[in-house]
């Protein structure tokens, strides 16, 4: 290509919740929401990422603010490319004419067309070359783990649409599971709790600031409140109540479940001397889901393994698929589409 040594290579993390882009040469350059907030009237964009969170449960009739990405995959094509050419125009800055090549991380289970839906956004936001990582690999790789070793190396990346859980050894996976159980299904479990256990419909940000502030996978040293402001389902009005630590355990109970089945499951399929080095070495976590206060304490506790956090769980996948981006041949080995 001619303009190729001019171009603007990019590694995305396109997830359900955030879409983070890491620029060659320049590191991580954008960490924004997943998503799009569209006027009807005109088909035109209203706002992207951060300015379309601020609208999400808030727009007039004209204003639709959607999640183009639903559990690690794309689910509205148009949104998805609108979102991508934006935050590919962004992360470019002042080279509005390059055509990047780009490395996209995707979950490890999905299909072949969901594979070529995303590569097909890519290319129609105009990206000269597409190459798709598995998230998992992308994160051991973004932690520093020695996944080219023969040795064991097993990740659990907690995202918001999906948890990807993998062993790798000798830049392979040697056994890869990924359930849609994420960080969406918590605050969704959240919602159903709150209107079930207090008759209150309350909205996805009100949920997820519910799980961040009071959240947990295991009990904490000490009980913590919040008040939570929704609406009434009997009296129909404005209303605001006190939820505990406690009950909000209880509500994320079913997700945590889910998300240490996923982790058992791999478990139970490795070859024994893969067992002996995850005992040793035991499993890292990645994601943003994965910030869930005392999850790694409950994995511990349920597997009897040591269990311990990435440095940077919330860019380990953009970070890996930036290094790969920068590594011909690690991008050779790894790449799945």
């Amino acid at each position: 290509m001619v303009f190729s040594r001019f171009s603007t290579d990019l590694a995305i993390d396109l997830g359900t919740a955030n879409t983070c882009v890491f620029v060659r040469d320049r590191g991580v350059v954008l960490s924004e929401p997943s998503i799009v907030a569209f006027n009807t009237v005109t088909g035109s964009i209203e706002a992207v990422g951060i300015d379309a969170r601020e609208m999400l449960g808030r727009t007039p009739g004209h204003i639709r603010a959607v999640r183009p990405i639903k559990d690690g995959v794309i689910a509205d094509f148009d949104a998805a490319e609108k979102m991508l050419t934006y935050f590919i125009r962004k992360a470019k800055g002042g080279v509005p004419w390059a055509r990047p090549r780009i490395v996209i991380g995707v979950p490890t289970e999905i299909t072949e067309v969901e594979r070529r839906a995303v590569k097909d956004s890519a290319y129609r936001a105009k990206a000269s070359e597409v190459h798709l990582v598995d998230e998992p690999v992308a994160a051991a790789i973004g932690a520093g783990m020695p996944v080219t070793e023969p040795a064991g190396n097993m990740i659990v990346d907690v995202g918001g649409g999906t948890t990807d859980v993998a062993v790798i050894s000798l830049a392979g996976v040697v056994h890869g599971r990924s359930v849609r159980v994420a960080g969406d299904a918590m605050d969704d479990a959240i919602i159903h709790y709150i209107k079930r256990k207090h008759n209150l419909l309350i909205g996805e940000r009100t949920a997820e600031e519910i799980k961040l502030r009071i959240g947990s996978a295991a009990a904490l040293e000490k009980p913590i409140t919040m008040n939570v402001k929704g609406r009434h389902l009997g009296e129909g009005v404005p209303k605001t109540i006190t939820v505990s630590d406690e009950e909000i355990r209880q509500a994320l109970a079913d997700p945590v479940s889910a998300i240490l089945q996923a982790v058992r499951d791999v478990l139970e399929q490795i070859p024994p001397e893969l067992s002996a080095d995850i005992y040793d070495r035991g499993i890292m976590l990645s994601g943003g889901g994965s910030l869930l206060r005392n999850l790694d304490r409950h994995i511990r506790q349920q597997t009897q393994l040591p269990v311990q956090m990435v440095e940077d769980p919330l860019a380990a996948v953009v970070l890996g698929a930036g290094k790969m981006l920068m590594d011909e041949g690690l991008l050779k080995r790894f790449a799945v589409g």
